[in-house]
């Protein structure tokens, strides 16, 4: 029960934390204003991050709490490839509502920079785990190449989707993130299938 308790308090700290980075700005966001949306308090939020900078590499666990969200509402009956574009475009949509493009740049900069823990690269994420059990289901139905193994797959399918949101941040947003993925996510799997 601690565990869990501890997961949902910095869960609210790293969630109230982006909404008032995409509302109000990085730089215009104190760390008070987090702790006070996130119901907690100072020790609680330096018991998780080093300091407001340490929360620009935690975007990747708001984006697991999509995907939890997603695993609960996901229709169990679709094929493998049409859970893979479910869950893109749901997540791709929720980026471009939600996200700043100044932030996810932001994000892909410390990813890039840090010599501690990259948090979308870390196979332990609820991101990983989804995507290794849809493309099992997937390879259990013959529809992959047999030539490419689960990790193959899975891993190509990541640096797709990362390959994207880069490419929108480095063009500035200036085409919908959602719309381009659901053009060349297909073709792209296309590419994995038998």
């Amino acid at each position: 029960m601690k565990k869990r308790s501890a997961r949902n308090t910095k869960g609210r700290i790293v969630s109230a934390a982006w909404q008032l980075f995409y509302r109000y700005g990085y730089d215009n966001t104190t760390i008070d204003d987090i702790v006070e949306a996130a119901n907690t308090s100072k020790g609680s939020f330096y018991h998780y991050f080093d300091g407001k900078d340490a929360l620009l590499s935690s975007l990747s666990y708001l984006f697991d709490e999509k995907y939890e969200e997603l695993m609960e509402t996901m229709d169990p009956a679709l094929s493998p490839i049409e859970k893979l574009i479910y869950l893109n475009q749901e997540l791709f949509m929720m980026i471009e509502n939600t996200v700043s493009v100044d932030l996810l740049s932001q994000l892909f900069a410390t990813q890039l920079l840090t010599s501690g823990e990259r948090h979308l690269l870390a196979t332990d994420r609820t991101y990983y785990k989804l995507l290794r059990q849809i493309t099992i289901e997937g390879r259990q139905q013959a529809l992959f190449r047999e030539e490419l193994s689960i990790n193959d797959i899975t891993r190509a399918y990541a640096m797709f989707e990362r390959g994207l949101m880069y490419d929108w941040c480095i063009c500035n947003g200036n085409y919908s993130l959602c719309q381009y993925s659901a053009t060349m996510l297909p073709l792209f799997l296309k590419g994995l299938c038998r």
